[in-house]
């Protein structure tokens, strides 16, 4: 079983569905509120836990009564939650409006994440067991660099989603091994619209990116190599909240697996599949035979 370490984000996701999201000055009918566990950390660890890895999760949890319910979820979904830290104060919360085309709209307010400002005795010990480190840009991005260096020192692959996006200080981009933005931020990264040119570039800074595309696929790339891309399942979408946080969660699973990366790319797509046509984040994410059986 391929051990993962996701350093990231917990978030209590507060969601609104609605016909279409309001315009600025706008006021829209809803037709149903939830909430639902999240946040990309939390997410990821939750796919890859449902996906088969043998998961782990650094970052911190509020005081509050969501944080007490983010970190049962957590363990009910497999995830060792033993360096997930209690911050005095609020869990993270994020606000989403989803359409009735799938769409989403999102504010995040970081509460306990924010606290996350380096690594914990312990942490680097966990890191250094784990076959892949995942990673994203919802806590402070001292702590995002602190764990890549370490997973850089003891040889695991690092996986960083870029989101939310941001400017990427060199220093990070030298220790990911590959960045797993979408296609949205790749082009906010480069400036680069194509995500062929866009997928070019990024290569000048790290060895591997994938970039997903939608209801398109996804794209990797690659030094010294030709790209190619794996073409999306064709559903139709209910929610899609966490469906990269889906892929990235089944990728590491299947990377840290051993499989050619356009198996592992294609075992993903399906993953997100399955997720996209159910609603919420948490909540959407397939376990491993309803993967096995769509891929």
């Amino acid at each position: 079983m391929t051990a993962i370490v996701v350093l990231g984000s917990t978030n209590m996701d507060l969601v609104a569905y609605v016909p279409h999201a309001p315009k600025r000055g706008e006021t829209v009918t809803g037709r149903e509120f939830r909430t639902i566990p999240g946040g990309k950390g939390a997410n990821q660890a939750v796919a890859a836990a449902r996906a088969g890895g043998d998961v782990a999760m650094i970052g911190a949890v509020g005081s509050d009564e969501f944080g007490t319910r983010l970190r049962r979820t957590l363990v009910s979904s497999g995830v060792d939650t033993d360096l997930l830290r209690t911050a005095e104060g609020p869990s993270g919360t994020a606000h989403i409006v989803v359409d009735d085309e799938g769409g989403n709209s999102i504010v995040v307010v970081p509460g306990a994440n924010g606290s996350v400002t380096a690594l914990a005795p312990g942490d680097e010990t966990l890191i250094a067991t784990a076959d892949t480190l995942l990673l994203q840009l919802e806590l402070p991005l001292s702590a995002v660099l602190e764990g890549a260096e370490a997973a850089r020192r003891h040889g695991v692959r690092t996986v960083l989603t870029p989101a939310p996006a941001q400017p990427l200080t060199p220093e990070l981009l030298a220790v990911t091994d590959l960045l797993l933005p979408n296609e949205h931020e790749a082009a906010a990264l480069t400036g680069i619209a194509d995500p062929h040119a866009a997928a070019e570039a990024l290569l000048r800074q790290v060895p591997e990116t994938v970039i997903t595309l939608g209801a398109a696929g996804s794209l990797y790339a690659a030094r010294g190599e030709a790209p190619f891309t794996v073409p999306a399942r064709r559903v139709a979408a209910v929610d899609t909240t966490a469906a990269g946080d889906t892929f990235a969660g089944a990728l590491a699973v299947a990377l840290g697996e051993g499989r050619p990366v356009p198996e592992a790319l294609a075992w993903a797509s399906a993953a997100a599949a399955l997720c996209v046509q159910r609603a919420g984040a948490s909540t959407s994410m397939p376990y491993r035979p309803e993967i096995d059986e769509a891929a």
